[in-house]
């Protein structure tokens, strides 16, 4: 196996993250260094097309939001002045979505970016869903549906779903009439961009830097900045390492809710007794878990 080489900044972020481990016995201790090892070896790994990655690096830089809209959608005048990551929006029944970027530009225009590597998470009624529920939460009541400003659904996938060999497919509603199809401008937009493109163009050049994993090789310094600090940087290796350790275990205790899902439909157990085999999951938790089977059923 080949040897890995961390840097200096890299080995200090490891004995910060060790020090808090100090009251663990041996055994303890060696399996948390090899988590944090494992945390090191994936932080090295993660591009931006990987959305957990991409919404921390898109976090609050408006720079590079702005970058990547103006190139996907062509358009130089986009200026950004809110943006929100992994924001859940649910509709009227209570149904809900999270979107990777959430952004709004100074006409109010929203934008929705998402990341999909899997093929299946990029389908047509996931991109229709997203779309209406910026749609939903655009419209304020009491106002008029004429007013209501464009929004776009930008889903950036790893392959290339649409299978056209193109690097960017819009997907827009139009009117037939007759043999003629006319636009139909209801200011609601879908683009699909495809990870694949490699061209020697402005598009080409942010899907090489999307699926790059070393900052120094990306071509747009918006990006690669941001990407760097948490690659490179000693307090922003440490910081991305907590996250990743966070996902990990809120991973853990999403798997404990289903199987305690799993456990109340089948009606067999009590919650205590349920407690007892999921130790993650505390009565009180279990009894919220009951509330939303009883709604479901």
């Amino acid at each position: 196996m080949e040897k890995i080489w961390f840097p200096k900044y890299i080995v200090q972020g490891i004995i910060k993250l060790m020090k808090e481990d100090d009251f663990l016995n041996t055994k303890e201790q060696t399996d948390q260094k090899r988590i944090h090892l494992l945390d090191l070896q994936r932080l090295e790994s993660l591009r931006y097309i990987d959305d957990e990655f991409m919404t921390v690096c898109l976090t609050d830089n408006f720079e590079g939001v702005e970058l990547i809209l103006q190139i996907i959608l062509r358009r130089k005048d986009i200026k950004i002045k809110s943006v929100r990551t992994q924001e859940q929006m649910k509709n009227l029944q209570g149904r809900s979505a999270i979107l990777d970027v959430h952004a709004i530009d100074s006409s109010n225009k929203e934008f929705d970016v998402e990341i999909q590597r899997s093929d299946a998470g990029a389908g047509a009624k996931r991109a229709r869903h997203n779309s209406s529920l910026l749609d939903a939460h655009i419209l304020k009541p009491g106002d008029d549906t004429e007013s209501i400003p464009d929004s776009y659904v930008i889903f950036i996938t790893e392959n290339d779903v649409m299978k056209g060999n193109q690097p960017i497919y819009p997907v827009e509603r139009y009117v037939a009439i007759g043999e003629n199809k006319v636009l139909f401008g209801d200011g609601s937009h879908i683009l699909y961009v495809n990870g694949k493109y490699r061209g020697d163009d402005e598009i080409g050049r942010l899907m090489h830097d999307f699926s790059c994993m070393n900052p120094d090789d990306m071509n747009y310094e918006a990006l690669a900045k941001k990407a760097r600090y948490f690659k490179q940087d000693e307090k922003g290796v440490i910081t991305m390492c907590k996250m990743l350790e966070e996902m990990r275990n809120e991973a853990v205790l999403d798997s404990a809710r289903e199987t305690a899902k799993r456990m109340i439909k089948l009606g067999k157990l009590s919650l205590e007794e349920i407690a007892y085999y999921i130790p993650a999951l505390s009565i009180e938790e279990l009894k919220k878990i009951e509330a939303e089977v009883m709604q479901l059923a």
